[in-house]
């Protein structure tokens, strides 16, 4: 099973909260967009912009977090953390 956790955070607390499971065949990287876009919807948010520091940090350690530079929009939030907390 392929479990990825999303929080939004302002001033360091957590603001909401979710984790989203996909137990589909696909590969991880369409296991991750799945999972963003499930949790962008359930959060009322635009898919973040990755960049090449938001790639390489969540091919390391499995965790990113997009901030204002990743989005288009005016957050009302400081970042959106995402971390893989289950794999296959």
């Amino acid at each position: 099973m392929f479990r990825l956790m999303g929080n939004i955070y302002k001033d360091t607390r957590i603001q909401k909260s979710t984790v989203i499971c996909d137990d589909t065949q696909n590969t991880r990287t369409k296991k991750v967009f799945h999972c963003l876009d499930c949790i962008c919807h359930e959060f009322d948010l635009p898919s973040p912009i990755w960049l090449e520091s938001n790639i390489k940090d969540f091919q390391k350690f499995s965790k990113v977090r997009f901030s204002q530079d990743n989005f288009i929009e005016i957050l009302d939030f400081d970042y959106l953390e995402l971390q893989i907390i289950e794999e296959d």
